[in-house]
Protein backbone atom coordinates (compact mmCIF):
# COMPACT_ATOMS: atom_id res chain seq x y z
CA UNK A 1 0.00 0.00 0.00
CA UNK A 2 2.62 2.54 -0.03
CA UNK A 3 5.54 3.67 1.96
CA UNK A 4 3.87 5.27 5.76
CA UNK A 5 3.37 8.97 5.64
CA UNK A 6 4.62 8.89 9.34
CA UNK A 7 7.74 7.36 7.22
CA UNK A 8 7.80 10.45 5.04
CA UNK A 9 5.28 8.40 2.50
CA UNK A 10 1.69 10.19 0.98
CA UNK A 11 -1.33 9.88 3.33
CA UNK A 12 -3.68 8.29 2.63
CA UNK A 13 -6.17 11.00 3.22
CA UNK A 14 -6.61 14.51 3.27
CA UNK A 15 -10.31 15.54 3.66
CA UNK A 16 -11.18 16.26 7.14
CA UNK A 17 -14.08 14.06 8.42
CA UNK A 18 -17.10 14.98 10.26
CA UNK A 19 -16.77 15.67 14.12
CA UNK A 20 -19.23 15.40 16.63
CA UNK A 21 -17.79 19.05 17.69
CA UNK A 22 -19.84 20.46 15.43
CA UNK A 23 -23.09 20.32 12.51
CA UNK A 24 -20.63 17.94 10.24
CA UNK A 25 -21.08 15.26 12.37
CA UNK A 26 -24.32 15.25 14.12
CA UNK A 27 -28.18 14.95 13.53
CA UNK A 28 -28.94 18.35 14.09
CA UNK A 29 -31.29 20.92 12.27
CA UNK A 30 -34.90 22.08 11.02
CA UNK A 31 -36.28 19.44 13.81
CA UNK A 32 -34.91 20.51 16.93
CA UNK A 33 -34.74 24.32 15.57
CA UNK A 34 -38.53 24.37 15.64
CA UNK A 35 -39.02 23.01 18.53
CA UNK A 36 -36.40 25.48 20.19
CA UNK A 37 -38.29 28.02 18.29
CA UNK A 38 -41.68 27.17 19.81
CA UNK A 39 -40.03 27.56 23.37
CA UNK A 40 -38.44 30.59 22.43
CA UNK A 41 -41.96 32.49 21.22
CA UNK A 42 -43.95 30.70 24.68
CA UNK A 43 -41.39 32.94 26.80
CA UNK A 44 -41.58 29.52 28.78
CA UNK A 45 -38.02 28.23 29.28
CA UNK A 46 -38.41 26.83 32.97
CA UNK A 47 -39.78 23.17 33.68
CA UNK A 48 -42.37 24.57 36.00
CA UNK A 49 -43.87 26.74 33.25
CA UNK A 50 -43.92 24.43 30.30
CA UNK A 51 -44.49 21.24 29.23
CA UNK A 52 -41.44 20.06 27.21
CA UNK A 53 -39.56 18.57 30.23
CA UNK A 54 -42.74 16.13 30.97
CA UNK A 55 -43.17 15.19 27.42
CA UNK A 56 -39.34 14.36 27.16
CA UNK A 57 -39.29 12.36 30.16
CA UNK A 58 -43.17 10.76 29.41
CA UNK A 59 -41.48 9.86 26.26
CA UNK A 60 -38.30 8.57 26.95
CA UNK A 61 -39.25 6.30 29.75
CA UNK A 62 -41.81 4.62 26.62
CA UNK A 63 -39.43 4.70 24.65
CA UNK A 64 -36.88 2.37 27.02
CA UNK A 65 -40.15 0.34 28.35
CA UNK A 66 -39.63 1.93 31.94
CA UNK A 67 -42.06 3.50 34.02
CA UNK A 68 -40.12 6.62 34.99
CA UNK A 69 -37.79 9.13 33.88
CA UNK A 70 -36.28 12.01 35.18
CA UNK A 71 -34.37 14.63 32.98
CA UNK A 72 -31.42 16.49 34.57
CA UNK A 73 -28.96 18.52 33.64
CA UNK A 74 -25.78 16.20 32.71
CA UNK A 75 -25.00 12.67 32.88
CA UNK A 76 -22.99 13.34 36.15
CA UNK A 77 -26.28 14.50 37.53
CA UNK A 78 -27.90 11.28 36.48
CA UNK A 79 -25.61 8.74 38.39
CA UNK A 80 -25.80 11.71 41.20
CA UNK A 81 -29.75 11.86 41.10
CA UNK A 82 -30.08 7.93 41.21
CA UNK A 83 -27.49 7.77 44.25
CA UNK A 84 -29.38 10.51 46.08
CA UNK A 85 -32.13 8.23 45.62
CA UNK A 86 -30.89 5.56 47.42
CA UNK A 87 -29.46 7.75 49.93
CA UNK A 88 -25.86 6.21 51.11
CA UNK A 89 -24.71 6.77 54.71
CA UNK A 90 -21.40 8.49 54.88
CA UNK A 91 -18.53 6.74 53.83
CA UNK A 92 -20.83 3.80 52.34
CA UNK A 93 -19.16 2.22 49.27
CA UNK A 94 -20.11 2.47 45.72
CA UNK A 95 -18.00 -0.20 42.93
CA UNK A 96 -18.43 0.86 39.48
CA UNK A 97 -15.63 0.52 36.45
CA UNK A 98 -11.96 2.21 36.43
CA UNK A 99 -12.21 3.14 32.67
CA UNK A 100 -14.56 6.46 32.86
CA UNK A 101 -15.36 9.92 32.85
CA UNK A 102 -13.95 11.87 36.25
CA UNK A 103 -17.84 12.60 36.39
CA UNK A 104 -18.98 9.52 37.44
CA UNK A 105 -16.54 9.10 39.96
CA UNK A 106 -17.36 12.88 41.10
CA UNK A 107 -21.30 12.19 41.38
CA UNK A 108 -20.12 9.15 43.81
CA UNK A 109 -18.42 11.75 45.77
CA UNK A 110 -20.75 14.08 46.06
CA UNK A 111 -22.98 11.68 47.46
CA UNK A 112 -20.34 11.21 50.37
CA UNK A 113 -19.56 8.03 49.34
CA UNK A 114 -16.41 5.92 49.10
CA UNK A 115 -15.40 4.57 45.28
CA UNK A 116 -14.36 1.20 44.75
CA UNK A 117 -13.13 -0.04 41.15
CA UNK A 118 -13.76 -3.74 40.37
CA UNK A 119 -11.29 -4.40 36.79
CA UNK A 120 -12.59 -5.15 33.44
CA UNK A 121 -12.18 -7.70 30.83
CA UNK A 122 -9.53 -6.38 29.00
CA UNK A 123 -11.08 -7.36 25.42
CA UNK A 124 -14.38 -6.26 25.79
CA UNK A 125 -13.47 -3.63 28.49
CA UNK A 126 -16.83 -4.79 30.46
CA UNK A 127 -17.23 -5.06 34.21
CA UNK A 128 -15.22 -8.58 35.50
CA UNK A 129 -18.54 -10.46 37.40
CA UNK A 130 -15.53 -11.77 39.44
CA UNK A 131 -13.82 -9.25 40.72
CA UNK A 132 -16.82 -7.26 40.96
CA UNK A 133 -17.73 -9.63 43.94
CA UNK A 134 -14.28 -9.81 45.96
CA UNK A 135 -15.01 -5.69 46.37
CA UNK A 136 -18.65 -6.09 47.62
CA UNK A 137 -17.85 -5.30 51.81
CA UNK A 138 -20.99 -5.25 54.17
CA UNK A 139 -20.61 -1.39 53.15
CA UNK A 140 -21.44 -1.84 49.59
CA UNK A 141 -24.23 0.28 48.90
CA UNK A 142 -24.63 0.52 44.94
CA UNK A 143 -22.88 -0.92 42.02
CA UNK A 144 -22.15 0.91 38.70
CA UNK A 145 -21.54 -1.07 35.33
CA UNK A 146 -20.23 1.28 32.87
CA UNK A 147 -21.13 0.16 29.18
CA UNK A 148 -18.03 1.73 27.74
CA UNK A 149 -17.41 2.77 24.28
CA UNK A 150 -21.22 1.46 23.52
CA UNK A 151 -20.54 -2.07 24.17
CA UNK A 152 -22.64 -3.87 26.72
CA UNK A 153 -21.29 -5.29 29.83
CA UNK A 154 -22.29 -8.96 30.98
CA UNK A 155 -25.18 -7.84 32.83
CA UNK A 156 -26.63 -11.39 33.90
CA UNK A 157 -23.75 -12.36 35.86
CA UNK A 158 -23.50 -8.80 37.23
CA UNK A 159 -26.95 -8.82 38.24
CA UNK A 160 -26.39 -12.53 39.59
CA UNK A 161 -23.82 -10.82 42.29
CA UNK A 162 -25.80 -7.81 42.77
CA UNK A 163 -29.08 -9.97 43.69
CA UNK A 164 -27.00 -12.22 46.05
CA UNK A 165 -25.99 -9.86 48.25
CA UNK A 166 -29.08 -7.24 47.87
CA UNK A 167 -27.25 -4.53 46.01
CA UNK A 168 -28.93 -2.00 43.35
CA UNK A 169 -27.11 -1.68 40.33
CA UNK A 170 -27.31 1.32 39.04
CA UNK A 171 -26.22 1.17 34.58
CA UNK A 172 -24.00 3.49 33.19
CA UNK A 173 -25.55 4.03 29.85
CA UNK A 174 -23.33 7.42 28.94
CA UNK A 175 -22.28 6.07 25.62
CA UNK A 176 -24.68 3.48 24.99
CA UNK A 177 -28.20 4.79 23.74
CA UNK A 178 -29.85 1.28 22.32
CA UNK A 179 -27.04 -1.36 23.32
CA UNK A 180 -28.98 -4.35 23.52
CA UNK A 181 -27.74 -7.32 25.87
CA UNK A 182 -29.67 -10.32 24.71
CA UNK A 183 -32.30 -8.38 23.06
CA UNK A 184 -33.26 -5.97 26.34
CA UNK A 185 -31.73 -2.26 25.95
CA UNK A 186 -29.04 -1.41 28.36
CA UNK A 187 -30.59 1.23 31.09
CA UNK A 188 -33.42 -1.68 31.54
CA UNK A 189 -31.64 -4.34 33.27
CA UNK A 190 -30.19 -2.79 36.29
CA UNK A 191 -32.45 -0.85 39.06
CA UNK A 192 -31.54 2.54 36.98
CA UNK A 193 -30.13 3.24 34.06
CA UNK A 194 -28.14 6.67 33.58
CA UNK A 195 -27.67 8.36 30.06
CA UNK A 196 -25.89 11.46 29.25
CA UNK A 197 -26.93 14.09 26.23
CA UNK A 198 -23.39 15.93 26.44
CA UNK A 199 -22.78 16.84 22.93
CA UNK A 200 -20.46 13.74 21.75
CA UNK A 201 -23.35 11.00 22.89
CA UNK A 202 -25.82 9.18 20.56
CA UNK A 203 -28.40 12.06 21.33
CA UNK A 204 -27.24 15.39 22.32
CA UNK A 205 -28.51 18.72 23.83
CA UNK A 206 -25.26 20.15 24.33
CA UNK A 207 -25.31 18.64 27.91
CA UNK A 208 -28.03 17.07 29.69
CA UNK A 209 -29.30 13.68 31.34
CA UNK A 210 -32.03 11.01 31.56
CA UNK A 211 -32.35 9.11 34.79
CA UNK A 212 -34.89 5.80 34.12
CA UNK A 213 -36.07 3.61 36.48
CA UNK A 214 -39.49 0.74 37.01
CA UNK A 215 -39.26 1.19 40.29
CA UNK A 216 -42.29 3.46 41.82
CA UNK A 217 -40.17 4.24 44.78
CA UNK A 218 -37.01 4.67 43.40
CA UNK A 219 -38.27 7.16 40.38
CA UNK A 220 -40.38 9.06 42.96
CA UNK A 221 -37.16 9.82 45.05
CA UNK A 222 -34.96 10.56 42.31
CA UNK A 223 -37.80 12.99 41.05
CA UNK A 224 -37.69 14.83 44.33
CA UNK A 225 -33.48 14.58 44.48
CA UNK A 226 -33.25 16.41 41.22
CA UNK A 227 -36.02 19.22 42.56
CA UNK A 228 -35.11 20.49 45.59
CA UNK A 229 -37.38 17.87 47.29
CA UNK A 230 -39.91 19.75 46.37
CA UNK A 231 -43.04 18.18 44.50
CA UNK A 232 -44.89 19.28 41.96
CA UNK A 233 -42.68 21.47 41.52
CA UNK A 234 -44.16 24.81 39.29
CA UNK A 235 -47.92 23.56 40.25
CA UNK A 236 -48.24 23.55 43.67
CA UNK A 237 -47.13 25.90 46.83
CA UNK A 238 -43.48 25.66 48.83
CA UNK A 239 -42.95 21.71 50.49
CA UNK A 240 -39.63 20.65 50.56
CA UNK A 241 -40.32 17.02 51.34
CA UNK A 242 -36.73 15.58 51.09
CA UNK A 243 -33.05 16.76 50.84
CA UNK A 244 -31.80 17.35 47.10
CA UNK A 245 -30.44 19.83 44.05
CA UNK A 246 -31.52 21.46 41.41
CA UNK A 247 -30.88 19.28 38.21
CA UNK A 248 -33.65 20.61 36.46
CA UNK A 249 -33.34 20.13 32.63
CA UNK A 250 -34.69 23.48 31.19
CA UNK A 251 -37.25 23.69 28.63
CA UNK A 252 -34.52 24.51 25.74
CA UNK A 253 -32.15 21.36 26.04
CA UNK A 254 -36.15 18.98 26.21
CA UNK A 255 -37.07 20.61 23.02
CA UNK A 256 -33.80 19.79 21.45
CA UNK A 257 -33.81 16.30 23.10
CA UNK A 258 -37.41 15.63 21.80
CA UNK A 259 -36.17 16.06 18.17
CA UNK A 260 -33.14 13.91 18.60
CA UNK A 261 -34.96 11.23 20.55
CA UNK A 262 -36.94 10.90 17.38
CA UNK A 263 -33.98 10.47 15.61
CA UNK A 264 -31.97 8.46 17.53
CA UNK A 265 -33.10 4.45 16.11
CA UNK A 266 -31.40 6.15 12.75
CA UNK A 267 -28.63 7.56 14.36
CA UNK A 268 -27.22 4.28 16.17
CA UNK A 269 -28.17 2.32 13.02
CA UNK A 270 -25.67 4.20 10.56
CA UNK A 271 -23.18 4.40 13.35
CA UNK A 272 -23.56 0.54 13.07
CA UNK A 273 -23.41 0.57 9.32
CA UNK A 274 -20.55 2.59 9.55
CA UNK A 275 -18.20 0.20 12.07
CA UNK A 276 -19.29 -2.88 10.46
CA UNK A 277 -17.78 -1.20 7.42
CA UNK A 278 -14.80 -0.92 9.09
CA UNK A 279 -14.70 -4.26 10.53
CA UNK A 280 -15.31 -5.84 7.33
CA UNK A 281 -11.88 -4.31 5.88
CA UNK A 282 -9.77 -5.44 9.38
CA UNK A 283 -11.44 -8.30 10.51
CA UNK A 284 -7.84 -10.98 10.54
CA UNK A 285 -5.58 -8.65 10.56
CA UNK A 286 -2.76 -10.32 12.72
CA UNK A 287 -2.34 -7.90 16.19
CA UNK A 288 -5.25 -5.50 15.18
CA UNK A 289 -8.30 -7.18 16.63
CA UNK A 290 -12.20 -5.22 15.87
CA UNK A 291 -14.18 -4.59 18.93
CA UNK A 292 -15.34 -7.73 21.03
CA UNK A 293 -18.85 -7.63 22.03
CA UNK A 294 -20.51 -10.65 25.00
CA UNK A 295 -22.80 -12.87 22.72
CA UNK A 296 -25.85 -11.82 21.36
CA UNK A 297 -25.18 -8.39 22.40
CA UNK A 298 -25.17 -4.93 19.92
CA UNK A 299 -22.37 -2.48 20.26
CA UNK A 300 -23.87 1.08 19.44
CA UNK A 301 -20.16 2.36 18.99
CA UNK A 302 -19.66 5.94 20.95
CA UNK A 303 -16.39 5.11 19.09
CA UNK A 304 -14.75 2.31 17.45
CA UNK A 305 -12.00 0.82 19.87
CA UNK A 306 -9.57 -0.59 18.06
CA UNK A 307 -6.91 -3.36 20.05
CA UNK A 308 -3.44 -3.41 19.12
CA UNK A 309 -1.69 -6.23 20.76
CA UNK A 310 2.20 -4.95 20.69
CA UNK A 311 3.57 -8.28 20.69
CA UNK A 312 1.68 -9.45 17.77
CA UNK A 313 1.57 -5.90 15.88
CA UNK A 314 5.06 -4.83 15.86
CA UNK A 315 3.53 -1.49 17.40
CA UNK A 316 2.21 -0.41 20.46
CA UNK A 317 -1.37 1.18 20.99
CA UNK A 318 0.15 4.57 20.74
CA UNK A 319 2.92 4.11 17.66
CA UNK A 320 -0.33 2.91 15.84
CA UNK A 321 -2.53 5.47 16.23
CA UNK A 322 0.55 8.14 15.69
CA UNK A 323 0.80 6.30 12.17
CA UNK A 324 -3.06 6.55 11.18
CA UNK A 325 -2.79 10.10 12.40
CA UNK A 326 -0.37 10.78 9.68
CA UNK A 327 -2.89 8.94 7.31
CA UNK A 328 -5.09 11.44 7.89
CA UNK A 329 -7.31 8.97 10.33
CA UNK A 330 -7.65 10.76 13.84
CA UNK A 331 -6.50 8.48 16.86
CA UNK A 332 -5.48 8.24 19.87
CA UNK A 333 -4.64 5.89 22.29
CA UNK A 334 -6.62 4.75 25.07
CA UNK A 335 -9.47 6.39 26.10
CA UNK A 336 -8.03 7.57 29.39
CA UNK A 337 -4.19 8.02 30.05
CA UNK A 338 -4.15 5.11 32.96
CA UNK A 339 -7.15 3.54 35.10
CA UNK A 340 -8.75 6.51 36.42
CA UNK A 341 -8.14 5.94 40.31
CA UNK A 342 -4.41 6.85 39.37
CA UNK A 343 -5.41 10.79 38.96
CA UNK A 344 -4.46 12.81 41.60
CA UNK A 345 -7.59 14.27 42.59
CA UNK A 346 -8.96 10.58 43.87
CA UNK A 347 -5.58 8.64 44.52
CA UNK A 348 -4.84 11.50 47.41
CA UNK A 349 -8.37 10.91 48.87
CA UNK A 350 -8.54 14.51 49.60
CA UNK A 351 -11.51 16.37 47.65
CA UNK A 352 -13.33 17.73 50.81
CA UNK A 353 -11.17 20.75 51.69
CA UNK A 354 -8.18 19.69 54.02
CA UNK A 355 -10.07 16.64 55.19
CA UNK A 356 -9.86 13.35 53.69
CA UNK A 357 -13.30 12.44 53.88
CA UNK A 358 -15.45 10.30 53.22
CA UNK A 359 -12.36 7.57 52.89
CA UNK A 360 -11.80 8.42 56.68
CA UNK A 361 -14.56 6.74 57.56
CA UNK A 362 -12.99 3.30 56.95
CA UNK A 363 -10.96 1.58 58.91
CA UNK A 364 -7.22 1.50 57.97
CA UNK A 365 -7.15 -2.20 57.37
CA UNK A 366 -10.29 -2.16 55.31
CA UNK A 367 -9.70 1.05 53.48
CA UNK A 368 -9.48 0.79 49.83
CA UNK A 369 -6.42 1.07 47.69
CA UNK A 370 -5.83 3.28 44.46
CA UNK A 371 -2.35 1.78 43.53
CA UNK A 372 -1.01 0.78 40.08
CA UNK A 373 -1.67 -3.22 39.50
CA UNK A 374 -5.22 -2.98 41.37
CA UNK A 375 -7.14 -3.79 37.93
CA UNK A 376 -4.22 -5.00 35.26
CA UNK A 377 -7.64 -5.77 33.37
CA UNK A 378 -7.97 -1.99 33.14
CA UNK A 379 -4.44 -1.59 32.44
CA UNK A 380 -3.73 -3.78 29.61
CA UNK A 381 -7.21 -2.59 27.96
CA UNK A 382 -5.72 1.18 27.85
CA UNK A 383 -2.53 -0.14 26.65
CA UNK A 384 -3.88 -1.95 23.57
CA UNK A 385 -6.65 0.51 22.68
CA UNK A 386 -6.68 2.81 19.69
CA UNK A 387 -9.74 5.14 19.77
CA UNK A 388 -11.03 5.56 16.18
CA UNK A 389 -14.17 8.08 15.07
CA UNK A 390 -17.56 6.79 14.05
CA UNK A 391 -21.22 9.27 13.66
CA UNK A 392 -24.01 9.56 12.09
CA UNK A 393 -22.62 11.53 9.26
CA UNK A 394 -20.10 9.12 8.38
CA UNK A 395 -20.35 7.66 4.83
CA UNK A 396 -19.30 4.46 3.54
CA UNK A 397 -16.80 5.96 1.79
CA UNK A 398 -15.30 7.72 5.23
CA UNK A 399 -15.32 4.03 6.86
CA UNK A 400 -13.47 2.59 4.04
CA UNK A 401 -11.05 4.78 4.08
CA UNK A 402 -10.42 4.42 8.29
CA UNK A 403 -10.26 0.45 7.49
CA UNK A 404 -7.90 0.98 4.22
CA UNK A 405 -5.83 3.24 6.67
CA UNK A 406 -5.89 0.27 9.40
CA UNK A 407 -4.45 -2.25 6.93
CA UNK A 408 -1.83 0.40 5.31
CA UNK A 409 -0.59 1.27 9.14
CA UNK A 410 -0.93 -2.65 10.00
CA UNK A 411 1.16 -3.92 7.01
CA UNK A 412 3.87 -0.91 7.07
CA UNK A 413 4.34 -1.29 10.74
CA UNK A 414 5.17 -5.12 10.91
CA UNK A 415 7.70 -4.82 7.92
CA UNK A 416 9.19 -2.49 9.75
Amino acid sequence: MGTLAIQGGEPLRRRPFPTIDDASGRDIGDEELALVTEVIRSGKLNRGTGDKVAQLERDFAQYMGMRHCTAVTSGTAALHTAMGALNPDPGDEIITGPITDIGGIFAILLANAIPVFADVDPVTYGMDPLDLERRITPRTKAIIPIHITGSPCDMDPIMRVADEHDIPVIEDCSQAHNALYRGRKVGTIGHFGAFSLQQSKHMTTGDGGLLVTDDDALGERAALFANKGWPNYGSGGRNYVSFGTNYRMTELQAAVALAQLRKLDGIVARRIQVANTITGMIDGLGGVYRPTTYPDCQHVYWFYPLRVVDAEAGASAIEFAKALGAEGIPAGAGYIDKPIFLYDIIRGKQVYGGSHFPWDHQTSGHAVRYDPGECPGCEQALAEMVVLPCNERFTLDDARDIGTAVRKVAAGLRAE
